[in-house]
């Protein structure tokens, strides 16, 4: 990936998937929580957040972990990418994972904002990954924010426990096909 990355992004993005590939090697013997931190660290440090209209120059655009390593910044999706796909490669099974999409309060504000959730049992609460907040925490520690619904590869889930089809996301297939075209394969 790497070398892939250097090819089509240049040297800067080549060392920024260099670090990501060690951060998931030095990852990879650790216990599933040590791995949340690890991750969840890399990737709040690796990105600037942004906006896509200024980073992609698209309202809204889901960047692939190397184009986001590549730019060095992402708005709230890319890192959940980022993240959802390094705890996905260390081995975290692919039912704990989801990404939320929120509204988040901040300051009088009510913003869209997606984070990453884990959880250890499927009905369990799930801990909440960041891009605004380092420090991994419970849900119920995040008053601040109100899910609207959840998806991961096995589908999307709406609060009442209704759960669908995830290939209604048109940015998710599309994230997915742009992954493998870069030799990922999600």
């Amino acid at each position: 990936m790497a070398s892939y990355a250097r090819q089509h992004y240049g040297a800067k993005a080549g060392r920024a998937v260099e670090s990501w590939q060690a951060m998931l090697a030095q990852a990879a013997g650790l216990d599933e929580q040590e791995k949340l931190r690890m991750v969840n660290g890399f990737w709040n440090n690796a990105l600037i957040g942004g906006e896509d209209i200024s980073i992609w120059g698209q309202v809204d655009y889901w960047a692939t972990p190397l184009q986001s390593l590549a730019k060095g910044a992402g708005d709230c999706e890319d890192y959940v990418i980022g993240k959802y796909f390094s705890l996905l490669h260390l081995g975290v099974a692919p039912e704990k994972l989801r990404f939320v999409y929120v509204r988040a309060r901040i300051g009088s504000q009510s913003i869209a904002h997606m984070v990453l959730g884990y959880y250890p049992q499927p009905q369990a609460e799930p801990l909440v990954l960041d891009s605004l907040i380092d420090r991994i925490q419970p849900a119920h520690n995040r008053p601040d924010l109100t899910p609207v619904f959840s998806f991961n590869a096995q589908g999307v889930y709406v609060p009442g426990g209704r759960r669908s089809s995830v290939d209604g996301i048109g940015r998710w297939r599309d994230l997915l096909s742009r992954m493998r075209s870069e030799g990922f394969q999600p």
